[in-house]
């Protein structure tokens, strides 16, 4: 991005100021449409899990930003691309999901943007087709015919998607190939339903969208826009989203709202400021209050991007109340009942359960292996007391109140409710 350019629109402004933007492929163009109040854009969404996960959040907020300065967002299910399988950042060939499958993640994955954005059939207001509305209904021959030949093979073999796979000399299946070529389409199909003019998503689909501009162009489309945002990584260089412990998943069934609340409290320093640009709509004097504060301090910053980044996801409500069974538990020392929890049944407990199958059980470890090397290590508490032993036993005297708390760290902590 040109270092002279100045945004005239809400929206490119929002987007610069906070972090958003990476590359597009015509500013002055898109900033003049996003003026005048009529911009349409989208972020597509492949329906592989039934939730999407922090990494997805940036283009959520960017759809939400639109919104909110006067743009009508797109949120495009990819039931028909999820079928094939796009090839971006992989080494190996998507599991290709039943047609069920793929339509109970449409289901729960909807939920979440109904967080974020406003839908109806106002002028702003926020649509979410699924591209099976017309991938599935192609016909293979007229494809090729009327799609298909406006594709350069040359060009698609210099795709990043493509030629790491092709140099690692890992299979990339003939399916897969043709994804950029559905995903062009796309971009075609709802400039013709929808008047859209931009679709947005991750450095990583640069070329995936300039593909769609380049076929809208051919096929008579008005101008069209590409616009992405940074692939974030933390300040260590960790990718967004991911933890040790797996996906950091936006659906409450996939992941408890105090282990979100968690994994941005968790965040490093010097993330902190950053984070609330792109995941919170606190105000940027506020943000910059808050980013200056220095020492111990910055744990106060962090409580913040915490709380108003799970208010986002899961309401202002659950939330606080994440929050509070943070306080009481790090702070206080009292086991809150609002704590992630997991039933037993209370004869496994009289019976004598292992500490190590329990651990496993709860979640907090992937193996029994995994569990001895945290006692060695002094990781695993139960009810607060270290385990040192890892043929300990967890019996009735250890149940208070029918719950009994384990700890993996000082930070992440699962209830066994015994019924």
């Amino acid at each position: 991005m040109s270092d002279d350019f100045r945004p005239t629109s809400d929206f490119l402004a929002v987007l610069i100021e906070r972090g958003f933007l990476h590359q597009c492929s015509d500013l002055t163009g898109l900033d003049l449409n996003a003026k005048s109040g009529d911009l349409i854009a989208y972020v597509g969404y492949d329906c592989t899990a039934p939730s999407l996960h922090v990494g997805n959040l940036l283009s959520i907020m960017m759809l939400r930003w639109l919104q909110k300065t006067g743009g009508k967002p797109i949120a495009l299910m990819g039931g028909g691309t999820t079928r094939v399988g796009d090839p971006s950042g992989k080494d190996e060939s998507r599991k290709l999901l039943p047609l069920e499958t793929i339509e109970a993640n449409k289901r729960s994955i909807n939920q979440v943007f109904s967080r974020f954005l406003t839908f109806g059939s106002g002028k702003t207001d926020a649509l979410s087709p699924d591209n099976a509305e017309w991938l599935a209904k192609l016909n293979y021959i007229d494809f090729l015919r009327d799609v298909g030949r406006h594709f350069s093979v040359n060009r698609m073999l210099a795709m990043d998607s493509v030629k790491l796979r092709l140099e690692r000399e890992h299979e990339l299946s003939f399916i897969e190939f043709n994804y950029m070529c559905l995903q062009a389409y796309d971009f075609v199909e709802l400039h013709k339903r929808y008047g859209c003019v931009l679709q947005m998503g991750g450095s990583d689909q640069w070329g995936n969208i300039v593909t769609g501009i380049d076929l809208g162009r051919r096929m008579g489309a008005a101008q069209l826009y590409a616009l992405t945002a940074p692939l974030l990584t933390t300040a260590s260089g960790a990718k967004m989203g991911k933890t040790a412990a797996g996906a950091v998943w936006l659906n409450a069934e996939m992941l408890p709202v105090f282990d979100y609340w968690q994994y941005w409290r968790n965040c490093e320093d010097q993330d902190v400021g950053r984070f609330l640009k792109l995941f919170t709509e606190l105000p940027m004097e506020e943000i910059a209050r808050l980013e200056a504060l220095g020492g111990a301090e910055i744990n106060e910053a962090k409580k913040v991007l915490a709380t108003e980044a799970t208010a986002m996801v899961h309401g202002r409500e659950a939330a606080l109340q994440a929050s509070e069974a943070a306080r009481k538990t790090f702070e206080e020392g009292v086991l809150a009942e609002s704590l992630p929890s997991i039933e037993i049944a209370r004869g496994e407990i009289e019976a004598g359960l292992g500490a190590l199958a329990a651990f496993v059980k709860a979640g907090l470890v992937a193996s029994t292996g995994e569990a001895r090397r945290q006692i060695k290590g002094g990781g695993l508490k139960i009810n607060d007391k270290t385990v040192t032993d890892e043929r300990a036993i967890i019996g009735p005297d250890d149940a208070k109140g029918d719950v009994v708390k384990l700890s993996l760290g000082r930070k992440r902590h699962i209830l066994l409710k015994l019924v």
